[in-house]
């Protein structure tokens, strides 16, 4: 028998501090007398403790969008290291996104990221499945064989690009009712979108860069959610970006359509305006873009029309990152970053408190990903996948430092507030004090 203890946390930040107890990875105890229940069992003297210093409690984090690299990059990140970087960021569970290489179009690849993933045992690594052969729009990818397989995939995205094609984009639509899953679209009209490097709007103007416009990503939400009406399926919207897709959103989701989105800490914190030196650190995809965008997604994720945060984490090797604006690989790091980003946006202004950090960061993500076992109220009988937050800490952001093999932050130097203390998943903990913690050994079967 496995015990924990988690004394002097607020569940959610409210209230005193209570103790909760774990056994066997299920939450068994939660009030001021968990902790003597844990001194009196039989367990007493091999009972592992965590001291929360009246910190928060919150379901541990899950991330509907990471990119791992592997296979094919594991110069730029492994599962290994992605997963590191999410226990120290707070995360529970993670989706690996299929923009691999080899793409991750068959059960093969699909079934080796989830194996790796619970070999190595810091968070759940959910692989996502792509929509199309190789990314390519062409052809569907086999999702039945995929869903069927070890990994169970649930997700499908061809993120990075586009499914483009209406015809084929419905067809994945019908083929996911049948198999209980969601498609997640990246959405990008790539007719709207050649040579461009950043938002269409004034700033690119002044420093040369090629336009991306609004309409790019608007066009494609309003079409899937049509789409997905009709075929009765669920469509997810991919890193939401402007003032139009939030309004396009609440449309849809007025007329009964099952469509969510996501935003990323990236697109709450950051606009446009970073673009002026041309720091290729700050090329993302879809752009940053003008500070009313960001002001709407706030807003949005707020009141619900925008369901998630997620990471967007996009790791890249220097060479390929510290180049000429217009030809470095967008994307940014996120995973341990992306807590405090919602603290400063979305907390500290009071457009959420911390009930709402677990519904935007753990219990959304889950339901849209499928998760039973994540995103779970705190309460006695729930798995014990948890994170203990210090709300008053703050900390400096160093690339170097992070967990990941790349260093490519868009917060480097930048001192945030909120610190994880403890990442616990399944009672196991994962990450305490900034450093993980090896995880044993779980049956990959």
């Amino acid at each position: 028998m496995s015990e924990l203890v988690i004394r002097r946390v607020r569940p959610y930040g409210e209230g005193e501090p209570v103790d909760v107890r774990i056994v066997d990875g299920t939450i068994v105890a939660i009030g001021a007398d968990a902790a003597a229940e844990a001194a009196g069992s039989d367990a007493a003297g091999s009972v592992e403790e965590i001291d929360g210093a009246g910190g928060i409690l919150l379901p541990g984090l899950v991330d509907l969008h990471t990119h791992l690299r592997e296979p094919g990059r594991e110069d730029t990140e492994t599962i290994e290291t992605g997963s590191a970087a999410a226990a120290l960021g707070g995360f529970t569970a993670v989706f690996a996104m299929a923009n691999t290489n080899p793409v991750a179009d068959s059960h093969v690849v699909t079934d080796h990221v989830w194996k790796r993933g619970r070999e190595i045992g810091l968070v759940d690594v959910h692989p996502v499945g792509a929509v199309t052969v190789g990314l390519e729009g062409k052809k569907l990818a086999e999702l039945g064989v995929m869903a069927a397989g070890v990994g169970r995939v649930r997700v499908f995205s061809d993120d990075g690009k586009c499914v483009h094609d209406p015809l084929l984009m419905r067809r994945a639509l019908e083929y996911s009712v049948h198999l209980d899953a969601v498609i997640a679209q990246h959405a990008e009209e790539p007719r709207l979108t050649e040579q461009a490097v950043a938002h269409e709007g004034p700033t690119a103007s002044k420093l040369g860069l090629a336009g991306w416009p609004r309409a790019a990503e608007e066009s494609i939400v309003a079409r899937d959610a049509i789409l997905a009406r009709d075929a009765g399926a669920r469509v997810h919207v991919c890193h939401a970006s402007t003032a139009g897709t939030v309004e396009i959103l609440r449309w849809a989701k007025g007329q009964g359509i099952a469509i969510t989105a996501e935003v990323t800490p990236h697109h709450l914190f950051l606009d446009d305006s970073r673009l002026v030196d041309y720091d290729p650190v700050f090329r993302v995809n879809p752009p940053l873009r003008e500070n009313t965008d960001v002001a709407a997604l706030r807003q949005a994720l707020a009141d619900g029309i925008i369901d998630a945060v997620a990471t967007d984490h996009a790791p890249h090797a220097e060479q390929d990152k510290c180049v000429e604006f217009g030809l470095a690989r967008p994307g940014m790091l996120g995973l341990q970053t992306a807590l405090s980003i919602v603290v400063a946006t979305m907390v500290q202004p009071g457009l959420l408190d911390w009930r709402g950090v677990a519904r935007v960061m753990s219990e959304a993500p889950a339901r849209i990903g499928g998760l039973d076992d994540q995103g779970r109220p705190i309460e006695v009988g729930a798995p014990a996948n948890l994170v203990v937050v210090d709300p008053d800490a703050e900390w400096t952001v160093h690339g170097p430092d992070l967990a990941s093999l790349s260093v490519n932050t868009p917060y480097e130097g930048i001192t945030l507030p909120a610190t994880v203390t403890a990442t616990i998943l399944r009672g196991t903990v994962t990450a305490r004090d900034g450093a993980t913690v090896s995880a044993p050994d779980e049956s990959v079967v």
